[in-house]
């Protein structure tokens, strides 16, 4: 509308100068030009309320202009406005505000595609929990709350945010991997080899648990792990036997040096050379002075293997166990040659294992009656002929073979097998009794005859003949 107020009227409080001048002008119109539609205003008359009496327009005094419509009768005439034309606004209480500029939207630079940012890590709660955590342990939290971040971050930083930078969330992607824990390793070495390994993400992660469980102790071994695998579960792995992947040599009462270093080189995968070149160099065990091989110091058990160790190390682990074993016997150290020189010779003849302390009273007493032992496994041993239990005429009558007990009084040499707990514990304790002579009558049963006189001996013999007449694969 033309007589619509500008929203500069609004603001300034008073009408613009174009209203002014167009209230002025109406005061100074004549009756020669009347209104369209109505009838002649009388001039100036009109305005002032007086009639010329000439009929002459008397000229127009100044009139101070009119203020104009308040701001209240403005907005009232607007909305009365608005709805004449059917599209009535609420009355606002709020002061309107002014336009935008037509220049300054032309000048306006044209919207632009917004540029997609990458989520920050500090937006994520799980990230502002563990900001938490650290401000308790700061302020005075202790230790208690510290080992407990420290275990239960990872898991708070995956059910939040996925999983922490340093850590994978998890037990693994199921692609296998044999992790090895030789012995001397520490903490961090096996915090580091595991992330090497492609078994964890980071060694800090492994770490920061160890330190905070430092009761948490590895066995040597290897062990089955998967790639990707959260630091605690790889802790709880390596803890667990069912995941130790195990190397065993089992080594059978009475089985000879020759056998042992057979046996440790098929389960090692260490050359037999080299096997048969630490134990040649016996005197690097800590033997006692008058040992003349490692024959004897190898304790018969089953061992499980430590990977990664030198063919010296895993002999000197059996010499350990015999030396336990022979210190738990009540054997003193000045003895041990002797008593395993014995025990060899028991084990090698004795069959059943109740026969034992039997076998060592009768060797016992024909040392004490100055009698020779007249033991065919110490004549096989020195002959070179271990695989069979028979020795022949000549070679009982073979005085060069220092072992012969049928030619040299008294024990031979040195041990003929390496003794098991029960022939060391016989050593010790023989039984009590006059036996001087025994015979195994059947060697599939162990079934053996102990005698007092030659001739019962003798009566034995026949015995074992006949069996072995039935059993040519003895022979």
């Amino acid at each position: 509308m033309a007589d619509e107020p500008s929203w500069d009227d609004i603001f300034a409080g008073t009408p613009s100068e174009k209203r002014t001048t167009t209230t002025s002008q109406r005061s100074g119109e004549t009756a020669d030009e009347p209104e369209q539609g109505g009838q002649p205003l009388q001039g100036g008359a009109a305005q002032s309320g007086q009639v010329s009496q000439s009929g002459q327009t008397p000229p127009v005094t100044p009139t101070v202009a009119d203020p104009g419509p308040s701001r209240r009768d403005l907005r009232a005439r607007r909305e009365e406005e608005e709805r004449r034309r059917g599209r009535a606004a609420p009355r606002k209480t709020e002061r309107p505000k002014r336009a935008p500029q037509a220049s300054a939207e032309a000048a306006a630079p044209p919207p632009t595609a917004p540029v997609e940012r990458r989520r920050s890590r500090w937006r994520k709660p799980g990230t502002w929990i563990l900001i938490a955590v650290l401000l308790i342990v700061v302020g005075g939290g202790g230790a208690v709350i510290s080992t407990l971040y420290k275990q239960y971050a990872p898991g708070i930083q995956s059910l939040f945010g996925g999983e922490p930078d340093d850590d994978y969330a998890g037990s693994g992607n199921g692609t296998k991997v044999e992790f090895t824990i030789v012995s001397g390793d520490i903490g961090e070495t096996i915090a580091s080899k595991l992330a090497k390994a492609g078994v964890t993400k980071t060694s800090a992660a492994t770490y920061s648990l160890l330190l905070a469980n430092k009761e948490i102790s590895f066995q040597p071994g290897t062990y089955s792990m998967f790639e990707h695998m959260s630091a605690q579960s790889a802790i709880d792995r390596l803890q667990s036997t069912s995941a130790r992947i195990t190397t065993k040599i089992v080594i059978p009462e009475g089985t000879t040096l020759k056998g042992i270093i057979s046996l440790t080189a098929s389960a090692t995968k260490i050359p037999i050379a080299k096997v048969k070149k630490a134990a040649a160099d016996y005197k690097s065990f800590d033997l006692p002075s008058n040992a003349t091989s490692l024959e004897g110091y190898l304790f018969p058990a089953t061992y499980e293997l430590e990977p990664n160790k030198t063919a010296h190390a895993y002999l000197q682990d059996m010499v350990d166990e015999m030396k336990k074993r022979l210190t738990a016997a009540g054997v003193p150290e000045s003895k041990w040659e002797r008593t395993v020189i014995f025990a060899s010779l028991i084990q090698k003849e004795a069959g059943l294992a109740a026969d034992y302390p039997k076998v060592a009273r009768v060797f016992q007493n024909r040392i004490d009656d100055g009698m020779l032992l007249q033991s065919d496994a110490t004549v096989a041993y020195g002959a070179g002929t271990t695989d069979r239990v028979t020795t022949t005429d000549a070679e009982r009558a073979d005085a060069s073979n220092k072992y012969n007990t049928y030619v040299h009084k008294g024990l031979p040499v040195g041990p003929i097998s390496n003794p098991g707990e029960i022939a060391i514990e016989a050593a010790v304790k023989p039984a009590t009794g006059t036996w001087v002579y025994f015979v195994t009558v059947d060697l599939d049963s162990g079934e053996t005859v102990f005698s007092t006189t030659y001739a019962e001996h003798q009566k034995a013999v026949t015995q074992f003949q006949s069996w072995l007449r039935a059993h040519p694969e003895y022979q």
